[in-house]
């Protein structure tokens, strides 16, 4: 049968994947699939630090979008939505908040009237400057089991991989940041 649905008409592979050394068992497909893995290591990882960030006065939300502004030029908001992973609309009213506390600001775009800028403030930037400081000490922490060789190799590969497939904001159909599949 041609349906790929149909397991019989899907090669088997030639080898067992395994979970472990030695083990014969065959890993589920999510477990050997590129993006559920990527989406269960960023869940993970992000929720230990999620937790440190409630816990310094954060939301994740504003967590994300003072972690995504912090040291850079100003972008557009479409952008800032697309790093910090979260729909624009969500983006949008979240930085009428965070303007109120001083902690972002908006620029006008020096040639198109249709594109908002945003940027960090002084006062945001020393806002978050400390719990960058703990999501550092956290990174240390989980990639400290690999060492710096293979923690650079796999940041300098995901770097790779997002400018790979990386799409313009208004190009994405959905930044739902929990799609295992």
């Amino acid at each position: 049968m041609n349906n790929p649905r149909d397991a019989s008409s899907v090669p088997a592979s030639k080898a067992p994947r395994t979970r472990r050394a030695g083990a014969a068992q065959e890993l589920r497909f999510v477990e050997d699939y590129l993006p559920a893995l990527l989406a269960q290591a960023s869940h993970l990882i992000s929720s230990e630090f999620h937790k440190v960030a409630r816990e310094q006065g954060f939301s994740v939300s504003e967590w994300r979008v003072m972690a995504s502004l912090a040291g850079g030029t100003a972008i557009s908001i479409g952008r800032l939505a697309q790093i910090a992973v979260m729909k624009q609309p969500t983006v949008t009213r979240l930085l009428d908040r965070m303007s109120t506390k001083g902690h972002v600001e908006r620029l006008p775009h020096e040639s198109d009237r249709r594109i908002t800028l945003v940027r960090i403030t002084d006062e945001g930037e020393r806002t978050v400057g400390h719990l960058m400081e703990l999501a550092r000490e956290h990174e240390h922490r989980v990639l400290e089991p690999f060492g710096l060789p293979s923690a650079e190799a796999l940041k300098d590969t995901l770097r790779r991989m997002i400018e790979l497939h990386e799409r313009a904001p208004d190009a994405a159909d959905d930044n739902e940041p929990d799609d295992l599949v």
